[in-house]
């Protein structure tokens, strides 16, 4: 099955500092894409890959679920520690969701994840009648391109699948039971307006993890998908002085006292 362009994953080999990118469900590499290409640019080394099932058809993703999705990313991390002396997890929606599984079973391994809109529980009274529902209707309308610039739009599905629907509600119950264990740096950036995932999820994560150096930032002119929006520059910055400064870090202890 040929990928929808924008689809493809993306790898840089930069670096000893390492990135992985966890794009949304539903969506592609191609939301995350200019993060990715920015992080590059500083010469980190960056892996953006393609969650099972999702850039081609929305019936391939009802093959799939939260098992798939974390496996792959979860690989993907074990491949950047293995070559990195340090590597951070960003993730967006419900790559946000994977990341926070990946701080809290990854522990040290990972230092420091940054989430943008990310979703950890369901928003909507529809979503409890998923379990039922997803055996007579097979999927709904899609969610994709929530993005308040104009003539953006994001590569994702059209309909939305509900098999991977209710896989990924049960995710949702594993990543908050986890939260507690999160302790790595945490920068979270979310949309004050977000048509997709209610800004209630930010809280809720804020609320739980144990990450003593956190950081929360609104997001004043974008929706949902904020990395293609009005506020993606901010986004790119505001992540890399992140790593930069967890990334100096370390040294900094090494140094001899002065005087």
């Amino acid at each position: 099955m040929p990928l929808m362009p924008g689809a493809e994953p993306f790898r840089y080999d930069g670096g000893e500092i390492g990135v992985l990118l966890c794009h949304g469900f539903t969506g592609t590499p191609q939301s995350l894409r200019p993060w990715a290409d920015h992080l590059a640019e500083q010469d980190l080394t960056v892996s953006l890959p393609l969650l099972p099932g999702h850039g081609t058809r929305w019936q391939d993703m009802q093959l799939t679920g939260w098992q798939d999705w974390y496996a792959e990313v979860d690989r993907e991390l074990r491949s950047l520690t293995a070559r990195c002396s340090q590597v951070f997890v960003f993730g967006m929606s419900m790559g946000g969701a994977l990341t926070l599984h990946l701080a809290a079973q990854h522990g040290d391994a990972i230092s420091g994840i940054v989430l943008v809109n990310p979703s950890v529980k369901a928003d909507s009274h529809q979503l409890k009648a998923v379990p039922v529902l997803r055996h007579l209707v097979p999927s709904v309308p899609g969610i994709a391109s929530d993005i308040a610039k104009d003539g953006v739009q994001e590569t994702g599905y059209d309909r939305t699948p509900l098999h991977a629907v209710h896989s990924l509600s049960r995710f949702w119950k594993l990543v908050r039971n986890g939260l507690p264990q999160v302790t790595q740096p945490l920068l979270l950036l979310h949309s004050r307006v977000d048509h997709v995932v209610h800004p209630s999820n930010s809280a809720l994560v804020l609320s739980r993890v144990s990450s003593a150096d956190v950081t929360e930032r609104v997001l004043e002119r974008s929706y949902h998908v904020a990395t293609l929006d009005h506020d993606a520059g901010q986004i790119f910055d505001e992540s890399y002085a992140f790593v930069q400064r967890l990334a100096a870090a370390p040294a900094a202890k090494e140094e001899p006292a002065s005087g």
